[in-house]
């Protein structure tokens, strides 16, 4: 496995970081037998805290896969998924949910808002769902940090897509979560509001401490991370460090290529 370059992009934390969730030698399978078909073979992963991660491949890859059993979305066929030092394959459904509500943040292609709440009050429902109460210093600077402190009365259907998907950016954010993970968060969105949410996750990594992991097929996205990991046919082929937009087309080309001579 080859690496661009290995030195952290500024206001990432860099060294020897944390090891905020990690994959031990997993594998998804689905159906047996003749039918049986791989999308996880055997995946070693580590996710640094405190940076934020791309991960990318082909249709069919697996990449989205990967996120949703490191999210406890998804169950695993073998081998083990750690969010800290807690082991999540085998929890129980009531003790994952709970770990998912309180230690988890997800943000979708799909903004998930509710049309009848605000925009403030989508961004704190899952505290209120969950009996918590916002840390009001902590979700003040969450509203400062995505730009809609003058947009927090409005409902969704009074907000741009880009403010849209801001304000699930912030409801993700406000419950301090130890890990986001985002599924092609801007894969709805225009140019320009797309590059609007990334710069507001780039900055939740480097001015709020944010670890996040994200599923994305743009390479201008992944650009945005600290770190690219590649799959192909569910399995980890390569990484990047401080990617640029350019350096990820040409790695995607490279493995489109292989595809076809393979």
């Amino acid at each position: 496995m080859t690496s661009a370059v290995t030195t952290p992009r500024p206001g990432g934390t860099g060294g020897a970081t944390a090891v905020a969730a990690r994959a031990r030698q997993v594998v998804k399978a689905y159906g047996s037998g003749e039918t049986r078909v791989v999308a996880l073979d055997s995946v070693d992963v580590d996710i640094a805290r405190g940076r934020f991660t791309a991960i990318m491949g082909p249709s069919g890859s697996g990449k989205s896969t990967l996120m949703h059993c490191l999210a406890g979305l998804d169950t695993v066929t073998s081998g083990q998924i750690f969010l800290d030092e807690t082991e999540i394959t085998g929890l129980k459904d009531k003790k994952l949910t709970q770990l998912r509500r309180d230690r988890i943040g997800f943000i979708f292609q799909a903004f998930n808002l509710l049309p009848t709440l605000s925009a403030i009050e989508n961004i704190t429902l899952p505290m209120d769902i969950a009996g918590r109460k916002p840390d009001a210093d902590w979700l003040r600077r969450v509203v400062d940090t995505v730009g809609l402190s003058e947009r927090l009365k409005h409902r969704p259907n009074e907000l741009s897509g880009g403010q849209q998907q801001r304000v699930a950016v912030a409801r993700a954010l406000a419950a301090r979560p130890e890990i986001i993970f985002g599924d092609e968060p801007t894969g709805n969105l225009d140019s320009r509001a797309g590059a609007e949410v990334l710069g507001f996750l780039r900055t939740s990594v480097d001015e709020l401490g944010q670890t996040i992991v994200m599923v994305t097929h743009d390479p201008v996205a992944a650009s945005y991370a600290d770190r690219v990991l590649y799959l192909a046919d569910g399995r980890i082929v390569d990484e990047m460090e401080r990617p640029t937009a350019e350096a990820v087309l040409d790695r995607m080309k490279d493995f489109d290529a292989r595809g076809r001579t393979s």
